[in-house]
């Protein structure tokens, strides 16, 4: 069934679309990747992967959004009847479920870090345990993380404001709320890059992440780089299709594409500017980054160190909780758009549908860092495993169908037309992203897939 829907603006689109890729793994994980591969080596070489792979990967799912004006699915059925590429879309649909079985736990913990840094709780001391120390920060992320019913809470809470943006529809839901938060996101994020600068060695800070030592430049940083810049543009998961599909037929796709990029990448860069200069100032050289760690961890022991601690922690979780929300609205959207359009439902009962079973899908996936832990699939608990599931395979492996469809199997001429706005336009880029999809992006998600498979 068509998509009726469309954004009903430019900034609106532009807000929506780097809502969606803006999320949790730009905060997080780009950081931890990057001091774990030298630092301004990784920026420099995942700066080039995003404009060179990334945008192309993004403009091909943009195309086929637009082209199919429908779900990640039937978009592929459209364009393509009777064939199986549709196959690329259900992956896309499945990854961004079992992500948001995982993602609304992480948004709730975000939520509750909000709450203790705005009491000051977050800062109060353990007994028995050094105040200010990064295991005054460790031993209360596990204590919460592994805890029953404030964690689960919170995720409720979570899937509730997902929900109420959802049910009001992609102009009155998500494009308002985008327009709001993602504004919100950037000014808080200025206001944290401006103080980390008078950081007493932020200089140190910034040297370590802008002046690059070629030497580190690596095959491992490369494949590590190039799969940061999927991740964080959250490609390969259905949901640039699903916002494609309410792009306007004069939306100039390459232009957006680019802004999206570049805006993602300013996000990531920001956050570089303010844990690396935190980081040096306060000596937490000799910490390891990792995942939540960095988040509910580094970055309170660092405003720990700075002047108001409360104010500082305050507004980044406020930043990090804008992140989540935008990111678990626009991944939800994906399976939300297949239902409304697959099984023709209102936009209500197929909200219900798709985030009332992460109620209890995402109460197991909290429990298991706690008193499920011992449920176990291959070696992962359930939280793990649906992470370690969706970033090792399903997202390349559908990025991957994608580019060869586009590349070989397309109908003559779609991404000509899309990227030209049926020829209204001029696009010197058309021929080398078509050239990328068909020859080099292939090849490198098939070597990021079978790497991940072995790392």
């Amino acid at each position: 069934m068509a998509n009726n829907s469309e954004f009903s603006s430019k900034l609106g689109l532009i807000a929506a679309t780097v809502g969606s890729a803006v999320g949790l793994g730009n905060v997080w994980r780009f950081p931890a990747e990057t001091q774990a591969h030298g630092g301004a080596a990784f920026l420099l070489v995942y700066v080039a992967c995003v404009i060179l792979f990334g945008v192309p990967v993004m403009l091909g799912e943009f195309s086929i959004g637009r082209a199919g004006k429908s779900d990640a699915i039937d978009s592929y059925r459209r364009l393509s009847p009777g064939k199986p590429w549709w196959i690329s879309g259900f992956l896309g649909i499945v990854c961004s479920y079992l992500i948001l079985t995982f993602y609304m736990v992480v948004s709730g913990w975000t939520l509750e870090y909000l709450y203790q840094s705005i009491s000051g709780e977050l800062f109060a001391p353990i007994p028995g345990v050094e105040e200010g120390s990064n295991l005054q920060f460790a031993d209360r992320m596990q204590e919460y993380v592994a805890g029953v019913w404030p964690p689960m809470i919170w995720t409720w809470i979570t899937i509730g404001l997902c929900g109420a943006v959802l049910c009001m529809g992609v102009q009155k839901g998500i494009e308002r709320a985008s327009n709001i938060l993602m504004p919100l996101l950037f000014l808080i994020l200025i206001i944290l890059c401006v103080n980390a600068m008078n950081l007493p060695k932020a200089a140190e800070g910034l040297e370590y992440f802008f002046k690059p030592d070629f030497s580190k430049i690596t095959p491992k940083v490369c494949i590590s780089a190039l799969g940061q810049a999927f991740f964080s543009l959250s490609l390969g998961m259905g949901t640039l299709i699903t916002y494609g599909s309410y792009f306007r037929k004069d939306t100039n796709l390459t232009r957006t594409a680019f802004t999206v990029s570049l805006l993602d990448m300013a996000v990531a860069i920001l956050v570089g500017m303010i844990i690396f200069p935190g980081v040096m100032s306060f000596g937490l050289q000799g910490e390891s980054f990792d995942g939540s760690a960095l988040v509910f961890v580094t970055f309170p022991e660092i405003f720990n160190n700075m002047w108001c601690p409360q104010l500082w922690s305050s507004l980044f979780f406020i930043l990090l909780a804008v992140a989540a929300l935008t990111s678990s609205i626009s991944i939800a959207e994906v399976s939300i758009a297949y239902f409304s359009g697959h099984f023709n439902m209102k936009r209500v009962p197929a909200t219900c549908a798709v985030l009332l079973p992460l109620v209890l899908l995402s109460s197991l996936s909290s429990l298991s860092n706690g008193v499920l832990s011992d449920w176990t699939i291959c070696g992962y608990t359930i939280f793990g495993a649906c992470d370690a599931l969706t970033a090792n395979i399903l997202m390349p492996l559908g990025a991957l169908i994608m580019a060869v469809y586009l590349g070989w199997f397309a109908p003559k001429g779609l991404m000509q037309d899309q990227l030209t706005n049926g020829g209204t336009i001029r696009n010197r880029l058309a021929v080398p992203v078509m050239f990328l999809l068909k020859w080099v992006t292939p090849l490198l998600i098939l070597v990021i897939f079978i790497t991940s498979l072995f790392m």
